[in-house]
């Protein structure tokens, strides 16, 4: 992630040229973030980022007094802060197009009751924005604001596949490390899989995410080359080859729709 982080700030892909100060907080605010409820110790963060120690417990002070890190009494683990919370909750609430698909999650969810998200792809991950969950299969986490790789899940893999060349190989480490015994980490597999997707016109995560689960997803075409996708996550005990149908004819018709709905606002000057 970190090394993400820096070739977003390198000179020679953006023409500006990188503060290391500035990289270097981000990476340690990624770090952190990516560990969930995991702290993390100075020496951890060390290792991980290449950073002295002495440098890096300045920054940590530092970010702690404003709220971006969280350290504990003996000042020994170190997690995310509440300001990054606010920041991204901010994230939410100003994105164009999030209150206008939402809806169509909700819909989704009330006709089928199988659970739905709302992604966005970002450097090798899929970020997911909304999700509205199944009655029938309830989660013990939110997904909202989790960052899964690309290439493990359907949401990203729809979006990967509409991507050719050095374009797809921006969002595709160097090495994909398994999430599940399913997950594909040969990168000819993979390409091969996404050819699949982008002649079918939908992707399928086959268990490569999470055992159990099988998800579709569709990609929102308001952009000429799309960074958004829907999905849907169904466990395969009760997953029907008639009900997987069903699924990936709701997604492509509510995609459409939304795309007729948004496409206008993204002409006009969208960001995305």
């Amino acid at each position: 992630m970190a090394a993400q982080s820096a070739q977003a700030l390198d000179g020679s892909d953006s023409g500006v040229r990188e503060v290391k100060s500035a990289a270097r907080t981000v990476e340690v605010l990624e770090f952190l973030a990516a560990r969930q409820n995991r702290p993390a110790r100075l020496r951890e963060l060390s290792e991980a980022l290449g950073v002295p120690r002495s440098s890096l417990h300045a920054l940590l002070r530092t970010l702690a007094k404003y709220g971006w890190v969280r350290a504990d009494t003996t000042g020994t683990f170190y997690g995310i802060g509440i300001r990054a919370l606010l920041a991204g909750t901010s994230y939410l609430d100003t994105d164009p197009y999030l209150p206008l698909i939402a809806p169509y999650l909700d819909e989704l969810r009330e006709q089928l009751d199988e659970t739905f998200h709302f992604g966005r792809l970002d450097g090798h991950d899929v970020v997911y924005l909304a999700t509205k969950e199944s009655s029938q299969y309830l989660r013990p986490y939110s997904r909202v604001g989790r960052r899964l790789p690309a290439y493990s899940t359907a949401l990203g893999k729809v979006l990967l596949a509409s991507r050719e060349g050095a374009d797809r190989d921006a969002h595709i480490p160097d090495e994909l490390t398994p999430l599940t015994p399913h997950t594909l980490t040969d990168r000819v597999a993979l390409d091969a899989d996404l050819a699949t997707t982008r002649e079918r016109g939908y992707a399928v995560d086959n268990e490569e995410n999470t055992v159990g689960l099988r998800c579709f997803a569709v990609a929102l075409r308001y952009a000429d080359t799309p960074t958004d996708a829907i999905s849907a996550s169904i466990p395969i005990a009760r997953l029907t080859d008639q009900r997987q149908l069903e699924v990936i004819e709701a997604l492509r018709q509510v995609a459409d729709r939304i795309e007729r709905v948004v496409g206008p606002l993204h002409s006009t000057g969208g960001w995305v």
